[in-house]
Parts: structure tokens; C-alpha cells; sequence
């Protein structure tokens, strides 16, 4: 039933989570990301050591802000039951319209997308890498970020990119060249014109 609701309602629907990622001088780090279940378009709202509850509403209103036109599209919005998504947190959404869906208790599956998007940054980038600290973090996710929004291929949009509509027609092999992202741990591919 889950799963029916979420493929009807997908071009409404906008994820919330967080991960948690170990510097090399063994301090933590708390990501706070959106995906849009649609088009799968990734936001890294923010990296810190400590994320409070306040923390937590402003990086949604940053969001809203960002977002703009598009917000009127958004119906709902999926987050766990952290105690770090207050009452605050859902006035802020419920003013721009926005509906809160908690998922039930340990059923990651509810949240499906967002925990994928997890899996594939921590294997594609962070499982390959040493992080220092927190901007080191931040410039490691915006690049990978951009990746995955405008180059990485995802199997549900048709081996598209979520910025990407328009499939790329293949000319000649010869006029294809690789191009490394974060010092080579992820090439992209690009026609020669």
C-alpha cells in the first residue's frame, strides 16, 4: 500500500533524512539531505557536527527558499521520526502547503529513495575517500551532487540524469572523452563536438 502511494504520488513528493560520516581525526559528521522523488534531484541542505533542532528548521527554510517556483508542486514530504524533525520543523512545511508523512518505525523501506541515495554516495565517493572535516565534506558532496543531478546515469528515468531530458544520441566512438571528478574517483563521459 506504502508503495502504491509513493509511485502515485511521486512528482509530489520530497524525502528528508540524515547520515552520518567519520572524519579521519574520528569526529562526526551529520549530513542533512532532500531528494525529490521524481526527478530523484538530490539537496544537500547542510553538513555539521551538531545538528539541533533549530539548525534543522533553518536548512528547511533554506531549502524553500531555494526551491521557490517549485515548491507549489510539492504535496508531501517524507522524514523519520528524529527527534530533530520538532512541531517547528512541520509548521514550516505545512505554511508553504506541504503535508508531513512520518514513516513507521523501523521500515527503512518507507523512505526507500532517500536511504538508495545514501547507499550510492557512500559507495560511488565516501567508501573510496578520506574526509578531514567539514568543508572538505561540503566540497566532496556538491561535487558529487552535481554529478549525480546532471551526469549520472538512473535507471528509473531511462538511463537519464535528473537535469537531463533529453537522451544524448551517440555519433562515434572517437569523439567521446572522459573526464575525471574528485581527482578520478568518478569519470564522466562527454561528446566532442
Amino acid at each position: 500500500m506504502w508503495k502504491q502511494f509513493l509511485t502515485a504520488q511521486a512528482e509530489g513528493v520530497l524525502a528528508v533524512d540524515f547520515f552520518h560520516v567519520d572524519t579521519v581525526l574520528l569526529r562526526g559528521l551529520h549530513v542533512l539531505f532532500f531528494v525529490e522523488h521524481d526527478r530523484r534531484r538530490v539537496h544537500v541542505a547542510g553538513v555539521t557536527a551538531h545538528p539541533t533542532a533549530e539548525w534543522v528548521v533553518q536548512q528547511v527554510r533554506n531549502l524553500l527558499m531555494e526551491l521557490d517556483g517549485r515548491v507549489d508542486s510539492l504535496r508531501f514530504l517524507i522524514r523519520d521520526r528524529d527527534a530533530k524533525f520538532t512541531t517547528a520543523f512541520d509548521a514550516v512545511c505545512a505554511s508553504v502547503g506541504i503535508d508531513i508523512l512520518r514513516s513507521p518505525v523501523r521500515a527503512p523501506r518507507a523512505n526507500a529513495i532517500a536511504e538508495r541515495w545514501v547507499g550510492s554516495v557512500r559507495r560511488e565517493c565516501l567508501d573510496r575517500m578520506l574526509v578531514v572535516n567539514r568543508p572538505h565534506l561540503e566540497q566532496v558532496l556538491a561535487e558529487y551532487v552535481d554529478h549525480f543531478n546532471y551526469r549520472r546515469p538512473h535507471r528509473s528515468l531511462g538511463q537519464r540524469p535528473p537535469e537531463r531530458q533529453v537522451p544524448v544520441r551517440m555519433r562515434d566512438a572517437r569523439s567521446v572523452r572522459r573526464h575525471g571528478r574528485l581527482g578520478g574517483l568518478i569519470y564522466e563521459y562527454r561528446q566532442v563536438a
